[in-house]
């Protein structure tokens, strides 16, 4: 599914969600797949002592890393959620390259598509924890969603590694939730 741009965001996240949390089932139950575009779930790690020091200098992973059981259960299915929203990333930029668009057109859909992503997986979590997401990305880049494709573009200087970065994600976070991504190939 591409995330059309052109349709307005109070129709959009709410339609794309529906479908997210539609399809979390059959991503969850594919488990031990092996195939490209499939998420390998492992057991999750009992939480760690709130005083325990975090080895990460990333938030996010600290805060993973004392979550009560319960709520890295619910933290691993939205991680896998937007790893869906992701691979429809992939699918999109194949579509996009078979019509003859140009790398810059990629990479700004994309980046699009990317921030979509975080906003309907957020849709899903707590305010402390969208909180938590938002003020890394403003310190980090001015916009609780993280990069525009400008930004990305000044930090790598051509639409192509814009575009590799827009389908990247934090190996830390999900290693924290014990998932392993494995894309499709272009």
């Amino acid at each position: 599914m591409r995330f059309s741009s052109t349709l307005p965001r109070r129709v959009l996240v709410p339609f794309v969600t529906a479908v997210a949390l539609l399809t979390t089932g059959a991503a969850a139950s594919a488990g031990a797949a092996e195939a490209c575009g499939s998420i390998i779930t492992a057991p999750l790690a009992p939480p760690v002592a709130a005083d325990d020091p975090c080895p990460s200098t990333d938030p996010v992973v600290c805060r993973i890393r004392v979550m009560p059981m319960d709520e890295k259960v619910d933290a691993q299915r939205t991680r896998i959620r937007y790893h869906e929203l992701l691979e429809d990333m992939h699918r999109t930029e194949a579509d996009m390259r078979a019509a003859g668009a140009t790398e810059e057109e990629i990479a700004r859909e994309l980046v699009d598509m990317r921030n979509q992503a975080k906003e309907i997986t957020r849709a899903g979590m707590t305010p402390a924890e969208v909180r938590i997401l938002e003020e890394r990305n403003m310190a980090k880049y001015g916009n609780p969603l993280g990069p525009t494709a400008d930004q990305l573009y000044a930090k790598y200087g051509s639409w192509e590694k814009v575009t590799d970065a827009s389908m990247r994600t934090s190996y830390a976070v999900d290693r924290e939730l014990s998932l392993e991504y494995r894309p499709c190939p272009v």
